[in-house]
């Protein structure tokens, strides 16, 4: 049997829409029949080749996130049934074939169920950005309520859901965003800092009084996370996604302050502690069933006859949400 999937044979090459071979779920996989992928600036450093801790070999089928309906299940799998709509992050990378395509062979403990007040489109926006950062604020920081949180970026694919997340756990939460992102930034439950406007020693005095920020989540990388470095308490702590590049530490030093690292690929190259995925999406299928977690989806609609144009609104930075492509 076959199925249909965009496959792409040279970096930076065309999607190609192509009959390939329909996989068959193996020992604690299951076959999902994909209706939703959700789209990253990752999948876009994979598709050009600049991606070497992603490294995908070709031919390769991208697509990182996924939301589906369960179509068969391996031997050894418990927790899900034919039937089930679930979501997670769930290939693209390393091997592992991706989302764009109409089916994929999935390990288990990658998948949670989806949330039940979730479209398929909504649902593949979210485990990428929620796993990122929840690694980040949850498992790395261990946010305490009542503590002040610094988002960097926080209108962003990682940075909204950071920012909702933070609130959730009872942080007081701030976040520097473009001017015409602030009221989105309220709506949340948070306080804007619009980024142009001031330097981060003008905002630390103005929200925290000189004394800086409990915990810093930076989600741009580069020149932020070298701010955030500025902008953390003492004995604060500074997470990133993004902290690849040379920073200076001696600000972080001075405040004896510490820094996280967060590397969401990890369980998928590597297959160890996959079972954390699943269980942080159910955290987030939680949250969103509890109504305190809300993705946000660029406007524009995208299937795989127009995935090009989806890739080039990221690459473009046109998309004002998390770019999602219909499958089904």
């Amino acid at each position: 049997m076959t199925m249909q999937a965009l496959v792409l044979n040279r970096y930076n090459g065309p999607l190609e829409l192509a009959e390939v071979p329909m996989p068959n779920p193996g020992r604690g996989q299951v076959l999902v029949r994909v209706k939703a992928s959700g789209l990253n600036p990752l999948d876009t450093k994979i598709r050009s080749g600049n991606a070497a801790h992603a490294k995908h070999p070709l031919p390769l089928v991208l697509g990182i996130d996924m939301a589906g309906t369960v179509e068969a299940v391996g031997d050894e799998v418990t927790g899900f049934k034919v039937g089930d709509d679930v979501y997670g992050m769930t290939g693209g990378v390393a091997g592992l074939p991706g989302s764009l395509a109409q089916f994929q062979a999935v390990d288990a403990r990658l998948l949670a169920l989806k949330p039940s007040n979730l479209s398929m489109r909504e649902a593949a926006a979210i485990p990428l950005s929620f796993i990122t950062s929840y690694e980040g604020i949850a498992d790395r920081a261990k946010l305490q309520a009542g503590q002040t949180v610094l988002v960097q970026g926080g209108a962003g694919g990682v940075g909204h859901i950071s920012v909702q997340l933070a609130v959730a756990m009872g942080g007081k939460v701030f976040a520097t965003v473009s001017a015409k992102d602030m009221d989105l930034i309220e709506q949340y439950g948070a306080t804007p800092i619009d980024r142009r406007a001031s330097s981060v020693e003008e905002y630390v005095e103005t929200m925290t009084q000189g004394e800086g920020f409990d915990l810093v989540a930076d989600t741009v990388g580069g020149a932020t996370l070298d701010a955030s470095f500025k902008a953390v308490k003492q004995f604060g702590h500074v997470v990133s996604a993004l902290g690849w590049g040379t920073h200076a530490l001696a600000p972080l030093s001075f405040r004896e302050a510490t820094y996280s690292g967060v590397f969401t690929l990890s369980p998928l190259l590597g297959g160890k502690h996959r079972e954390h995925h699943g269980d942080m999406l159910r955290v987030a299928t939680q949250l969103i069933e509890d109504g305190k977690l809300v993705p946000r989806l660029d406007s524009q609609s995208y299937d795989l006859s127009t995935v090009e144009l989806a890739y080039q609104a990221i690459v473009d930075g046109t998309n004002a949400g998390k770019v999602v492509v219909d499958v089904a």
